[in-house]
């Protein structure tokens, strides 16, 4: 292992490389602000729910508000849905389940490619990215995640790589390689020396190093904390003012801490001084808003709730439901900003669901709890126990009662969780076989669903329906009236 030595090179680590095509202006021309209007918007805020499905969606939607409650995201005016394939590389053969990386480029620079890469298409060569035309045509730019800011859902907005592994501080040839066998820079020293991004707000601090700081440092940029020191704290970040600001504020060391974790005041003090997702697309609003290059050109925002995918892989339906939840809550303020701004276009979706995550009825159990395969259900109502019960039996071994009660600390256990939801009793608790909400995982990892969207502002009805992540690109590029150059 090495650590790339700092250079004048943006992207590769033996010498420069062409930017980008960058965007020649921006028209925002007529049309209605309205909430779902035809109009062109100024602004774009793009929040990306790592991993949601529609299941994910719905459970939390039961969970926190009832079965007739709805999520914020829910009660936006545009719905639609988006594919979500990749390709094979080097090819256009379909990659049927796809994974952050290449769904991240897919609505980053509107083309397919292949699983873990990064601002590249099928054969490797280098697209631009939105963010990245934004910038080029004076808009201010924003990038947030749970997650590292190097991984793949945020990195794909403003970095280039053939392999979503190429973070940093340290690579490998194979790690980092090009198809000339000339290695990329990290993602964490690309970001460092781009200023594609004005406000960077995340984890992943440990990625960047000292000689990463005192280069932002000198791009202008204020660093929360110490890049490959010490994380920033959210008293930090709240202490942040003034137009025309550009901020890096990264608070863990990697991910960070799962949000019921944190809101339990667990593990520790550091925990606390972590600001949550809601908190830093605030202040990232507050920051790109108040300038005279927004003013002026508008800005545009990426948000990611990347702790739903990483919690669904991990088979976690409570912690998965509350990241939801917190992602929903950032929804609903990067709205609040719209329906005052009146110029603002929110989009909220997923790069892919996870796990394959489903409700299935109060009482009943999943075939991988059974002794043998179901039987015909003929004659009873697909939702009764008794039908299913009859049909085979529970193996006493692999079901010792739902895995957020009775049976959480069975690694052998693959019962459903259950949990209380609004229209519960108030005796009625989580983990118990009278909660109402039952559910399940069919893997670990993801699948190839479609996931849902939704839309809220001027130029939101381009995203009515159905489309292909490859779509959002395009869409998003004309609902603020962005010229690409070539």
């Amino acid at each position: 292992m090495a650590t790339i030595a700092t250079s004048a090179a943006l992207i590769l680590a033996g010498g420069a490389l062409a930017a980008p095509s960058a965007l020649a202006s921006v028209d925002h021309g007529p049309g209605a602000a309205a909430g779902h209007g035809p109009g062109k918007a100024k602004n774009i805020i793009l929040l990306i729910g790592d991993g949601m499905g529609e299941t994910h969606v719905d459970a939390a939607a039961i969970r926190y508000y009832g079965a007739a409650g709805k999520l914020a995201m829910e009660k936006l005016p545009v719905l639609g849905s988006v594919s979500t394939f990749a390709v094979e590389r080097g090819s256009s053969a379909p990659e049927l389940v796809t994974d952050s990386a290449s769904a991240a480029t897919a609505w980053s620079s509107g083309v397919k490619t292949y699983n873990a890469a990064i601002g590249v298409d099928t054969n490797g060569a280098i697209v631009p990215t939105l963010m990245e035309q934004a910038k080029s045509a004076g808009l201010r730019t924003g990038n947030v995640s749970t997650a590292e800011i190097t991984d793949a859902t945020p990195a794909a907005m403003f970095s280039h790589a053939t392999l979503r592994g190429c973070q940093g501080p340290t690579y490998t040839v194979a790690s980092c390689e090009t198809l000339n066998g000339q290695p990329y820079l990290p993602i964490a020293q690309q970001i460092a020396r781009n200023n594609v991004a004005d406000v960077i707000l995340g984890g992943g601090n440990a990625r960047f190093t000292a000689a990463d700081q005192e280069i932002m440092v000198g791009n202008g940029y204020t660093v929360l904390g110490s890049l490959g020191g010490t994380v920033a704290t959210k008293s930090e970040l709240a202490a942040v003012t003034g137009r025309d600001r550009k901020v890096i504020g990264l608070f863990n060391t990697a991910n960070l801490t799962v949000d019921v974790n944190r809101a339990k005041a667990f593990p520790t003090a550091a925990v606390q001084a972590e600001p949550s997702l809601p908190e830093m697309t605030s202040k990232a609003i507050d920051l790109l808003s108040h300038s005279k290059d927004a003013v002026k050109h508008g800005f545009f925002l990426q948000v990611e709730g990347a702790q739903i995918d990483k919690r669904s892989h991990a088979n976690d339906a409570a912690q998965t439901l509350g990241e939801v939840k917190a992602f929903d809550d950032a929804v609903a303020a990067a709205v609040a900003f719209a329906q005052r701004d009146k110029n603002t276009l929110v989009i909220v979706t997923a790069d892919h669901e996870c796990a394959g995550f489903n409700i299935i009825g109060k009482g009943t159990f999943v075939n991988s709890e059974a002794t043998v395969p179901p039987g015909n259900q003929a004659g009873t109502s697909s939702t009764q126990t008794p039908a299913r019960a009859s049909a085979t039996a529970l193996d006493p071994v692999r079901s010792t009662g739902p895995v957020n009660g009775a049976g959480a600390a069975d690694p052998k256990n693959f019962a459903p969780a259950t949990f209380r939801t609004a229209d519960d009793p108030a005796s009625v608790q989580d983990g118990s076989p009278e909660a109402s909400l039952w559910l399940t995982y069919l893997s670990g990892n993801h699948t190839g669903a479609d996931v849902p969207l939704f839309g809220f502002g001027p130029g939101s009805q381009r995203f009515v329906g159905e489309q292909d992540n490859t779509d959002l690109y395009d869409s998003m590029v004309a609902a603020i009236g962005l010229k690409v150059g070539h």
